[in-house]
């Protein structure tokens, strides 16, 4: 998947996180107890700031709106971070990865435990770590450990900084009609802001039942270039502490403009929002490999 969920997961996510430091009226130290957690303020002049971006033209209304219909932008932030199991178990012979993740969006860091062994990796929102220092795990997991957070947080993610949309039109999927948004990012945004993304917004409930993206990560295209697109549709949805997110996914390669052969299935279980879990979380164990390479 991309990067900030398949390749282009890691590298959006990245990016679409830039604007995760303090509001300028409040100090970052005066955050209670070290919580990842942050004050309201901080949450309504972010979410103020973004409304107002996406209010400027009518396809970011309409991104506007999915996410209202998801729970709200406000609502989203103050929750917390967000721990989920999430179970990638591809269908065309790659590595399954089964994790449990608590991410937080509003700095855009991530702590992965494997379930499948001993071990964990993460994001710090600057590096990649993976504990134990020796651990051979089969995947990249720097660009996993921001891959499951983008999927699981659109369309909450779509309101970062660093995002342009584009209406595509109308779409037709299951008999239900959607409006099609194509996600783009700016220059230099994240590890591959060559990656795109297209959401599926449907035209009555205004939520997003599917989406479509390739992976551009360098470090899987060190020369350029990309996988072909992908179709992922939501299989369901669950709404927690007024968050409706997906249950898991199931992508297809996207092949004459329709979802061919299912390549992989994605459950997404044990969702919960985390407040109190602390700053100190997030960063790497003191044991653990610093990775710098893609």
């Amino acid at each position: 998947m991309k990067i900030l969920s398949p390749t282009f997961l890691l590298v959006v996510l990245l990016l679409a996180s830039c604007n995760t430091s303090a509001p300028e009226t409040e100090a970052t130290n005066s955050v209670p107890d070290s919580l990842a957690s942050v004050p309201d303020s901080w949450v309504n002049e972010r979410v103020a700031k973004a409304q107002q971006r996406l209010n400027t033209s009518e396809v970011g209304k309409l991104v506007w709106q999915a996410i209202e219909a998801h729970g709200g932008l406000n609502r989203w932030f103050s929750n917390g971070p967000l721990a989920f199991q999430f179970n990638y178990q591809p269908l065309d012979g790659n590595t399954p990865r089964n994790t449990y993740e608590v991410a937080d969006y509003w700095s855009a860091r991530t702590r992965h435990e494997r379930i499948d062994t001993l071990g964990e990796y993460g994001w710090t929102g600057k590096q990649a770590w993976v504990r134990p220092a020796d651990a051979n795990v089969p995947y990249n997991t720097r660009f996993w450990s921001l891959t499951p957070y983008y999927f699981v947080g659109i369309p909450f993610v779509l309101a970062d900084e660093g995002i342009n949309f584009e209406l595509l039109g109308e779409q037709t999927y299951q008999e239900r009609i959607y409006d099609e948004v194509k996600i783009t990012f700016g220059e230099n945004v994240g590890d591959a802001p060559d990656d795109y993304y297209v959401v599926y917004i449907d035209r009555e409930t205004k939520q997003v039942d599917v989406t479509r993206y390739i992976v551009s990560y360098p470090g899987y295209f060190p020369d350029g270039g990309r996988t072909p697109e992908k179709f992922m549709e939501w299989t369901g949805h669950q709404t927690i502490d007024g968050i409706t997110l997906a249950t898991g996914f199931n992508t297809h390669w996207w092949k004459d403009e329709q979802p061919a052969e299912r390549i992989t299935e994605i459950e997404v279980s044990r969702v919960a929002f985390k407040p109190n879990v602390t700053d100190a979380y997030f960063e790497a164990p003191s044991d653990a490999q610093i990775l710098t390479d893609l």
